[in-house]
């Protein structure tokens, strides 16, 4: 199966120059886990909840700027690529969320757990990979 056919078409976009603030509006109105930050509509990076929780909390909601607390140096990967190559590099980069670009356009967003929901047999490396991990 391939990344194309789980992918979440419909990607939450911020312009790297909007405000924290802005960034915080986008997660409560759309309800995503992640938002793919652009420049002149090129990915440029992506922000979490957890890049909201951590960098953000003792910064100025208005004045603060979306690339100031994004993580930039982001992994991709393409919608003709194989779910098991999007988990390699879930795994190998300790990430949970894919911006998926064909020629350099933003087409879509693989998560872990659209993984897991497609290949349930792949559970188990989720957990070892996650969640073992954590309570180490």
């Amino acid at each position: 199966m391939l990344v194309k056919d789980v992918m979440t078409k419909n990607v939450i976009t911020i312009d790297s120059n909007q405000t924290i603030l802005d960034a915080y509006k986008m997660y409560r109105d759309n309800k995503v886990g992640s938002l793919v930050v652009t420049d002149s509509e090129r990915c440029i990076g992506i922000v979490t909840e957890r890049d909201l929780i951590e960098k953000a909390i003792d910064k100025d909601l208005k004045t603060t700027l979306v690339k100031d607390i994004m993580t930039s140096n982001i992994r991709t990967i393409s919608p003709s690529d194989n779910l098991d190559t999007a988990s390699d590099v879930m795994e190998k980069y300790n990430i949970k969320k894919l911006p998926v670009l064909y020629n350099d356009n933003i087409t879509g967003i693989i998560t872990i757990n659209d993984i897991v929901h497609t290949k349930p047999e792949m559970t188990k490396r989720y957990i070892e990979t996650w969640i073992k991990t954590r309570w180490k």
